[in-house]
């Protein structure tokens, strides 16, 4: 007697399909046997499906039996087998044909019932292109895998349940499409910038990241509002796109980090890791297929690195391709896995290991050598990723008590969605993304403002990574300004934030 079902297993963001076949012998000593190059997760397996058929009053095999999963040389991980090796041997046993174009995944408590697993959002996603029409999951990951169009999700509460469906005995009915989300709500605005004190040019170079999409670095004493102006950006961006929140919902799966019954969030994610984090833990790692690390998670979102000199060497260096890239490619030992990292890098650094170089109030307790030192752990190649490098200074005592001056969020928010929205209408995507082909043709520099930039960055001895990162940066400054025109002002500006002195 046979029986089989359709599972699948994850890869990073990929999918691989399993064919899972439960084979029951006439006769022989009760022995259950699963091959297919399964790890022990998987092998664990016979003692959760054996309990949970028993405790659900199924039949379970009393003859030898086999159970494969195919293909035989793509190692199988995780407990989402569980569901369809008992689904499978339930078939074997009753002689059924299997359900068309239907997949199960999810993982099987001992008395039966399906609990949750990662990466269902995912799995959904792949299954659907791989031409299913049905899933079966837990009822708890039903919501996120109704996310994808053309495909009918069964909440699966039980092993009874999911057998007596398969069998024709009492149908499962299927979970509510979420279908177009509903209208955004206007966001909670946590930190303001209305309330950072001074500090002009870091709240301008902070509006021109959030406009362009620019990576962002300030430099100053301890106290100087370096966090506060770092907080504040996630109140002046726009929610995110449908688009962006599902490549974020998808990472969130694979972690396990999605809220139960909201799958979908409209905030950008704001992520904030201690300098002490190690490699894998910024880029992602682990044994066998690597996970998503902090610069996965911060996908269309910020990643705030303060401290940003006391980071490990090997880490701010192995920020270099998914700054230039947007992508983070990680090989471990089971193979190469591929993850988004299209993050605004925002980082905080003070001018010296005591912080007080160039305070002009407090004195500088560190010797030259010592600053040298301190400085050369941010490379070179690293900070020329770095498109806006500002100083921040600290605000004199008396401001701090009168009431602040400057713009609310609500109001620059308002600027950058409006830059945001000339890009996407001039090129479909943000300035900082355009390729140097695409720059010339989109964001050309009339003879005046041409000649300035080109003075200055050979003056200066600017990289030509440099020189097209300025070019990006005056762009964006010409559409906050409404601009159809990059202008001398808009170049200068961005040369000043090029050729900002980040150790003053």
């Amino acid at each position: 007697m046979l029986g089989s079902v359709d599972s699948c297993v994850l890869a990073g963001l990929e999918v691989r399909p399993v064919h899972v076949e439960a084979d029951i012998s006439r006769g022989g000593e009760v022995k259950f046997f699963l091959v297919g190059l399964a790890t022990t997760t998987v092998k664990e397996a016979r003692e959760r499906v054996r309990s949970a058929i028993k405790n659900s009053e199924l039949q379970f095999p009393k003859t030898r039996f086999t159970v494969n999963l195919a293909p035989a040389e793509l190692r199988k991980d995780g407990t989402g087998l569980d569901l369809p090796i008992a689904v499978a041997i339930a078939l074997a046993h009753a002689r059924r044909p299997p359900p068309p174009r239907s997949a199960f995944l999810g993982e099987l408590a001992l008395d039966g019932s399906v609990r949750h697993v990662d990466g269902v959002l995912v799995a959904a996603r792949g299954l659907r292109g791989l031409g299913y029409e049905r899933v079966f999951v837990p009822a708890e990951d039903a919501a996120e895998a109704a996310l994808i169009d053309g495909l009918e999700v069964f909440p699966c509460p039980s092993l009874a349940a999911v057998v007596n469906h398969v069998l024709g005995i009492e149908v499962l009915a299927a979970a509510r499409s979420a279908g177009t989300p509903r209208a955004l709500e206007e966001a909670v605005i946590d930190h303001d910038l209305c309330e950072v004190h001074g500090q002009e040019e870091a709240k301008r170079a902070l509006e021109v990241a959030a406009a362009g999409g620019h990576h962002l670095l300030m430099s100053g004493p301890p106290g100087g509002g370096k966090t506060m102006l770092a907080r504040c950006l996630p109140g002046i961006l726009p929610p995110l796109e449908l688009c962006e929140a599902m490549e974020v919902a998808q990472v969130r799966s694979l972690l396990g980090d999605l809220a139960p019954g909201r799958p979908l969030d409209w905030v950008r994610p704001y992520r904030a890791p201690h300098h002490g984090i190690s490699m894998a833990g910024l880029i992602g790692g682990g044994s066998g297929i690597a996970q998503p690390g902090e610069v996965s998670r911060a996908t269309h979102g910020v990643l705030f690195l303060d401290e940003l000199a006391e980071f490990q060497a090997p880490v701010l260096q192995a920020l270099r391709q998914p700054l230039e890239t947007g992508w983070v490619t990680i090989t471990r030992s089971r193979g190469s896995v591929r993850y988004p990292a299209r993050f605004t890098l925002v980082a905080a650094t003070n001018p010296c290991p005591c912080g007080w170089s160039g305070d002009g109030i407090r004195g500088c307790r560190c010797t030259p050598a010592a600053v040298d030192t301190y400085l050369r752990r941010l490379s070179g190649p690293l900070l020329d990723r770095i498109d806006l490098q500002v100083a921040v200074r600290r605000v004199g005592l008396e401001q701090l008590s009168s009431e602040p001056r400057g713009e609310p969020s609500a109001t620059v928010r308002e600027r950058v969605i409006g830059a945001r929205r000339r890009q996407l209408a001039r090129q479909g995507c943000l300035n900082a993304q355009l390729k140097p082909a695409r720059l010339r043709q989109l964001a050309g520099l009339a003879p005046p403002s041409r000649r300035t930039l080109e003075r200055w960055s050979i003056q200066r001895g600017m990289t030509a990574r440099g020189f097209h990162r300025a070019w990006r940066v005056a762009r964006t400054s010409a559409d906050l300004d409404g601009s159809s025109e990059i202008e001398e002002r808009h170049v200068l500006e961005a040369l000043g934030y090029r050729l900002s002195d980040v150790a003053a």
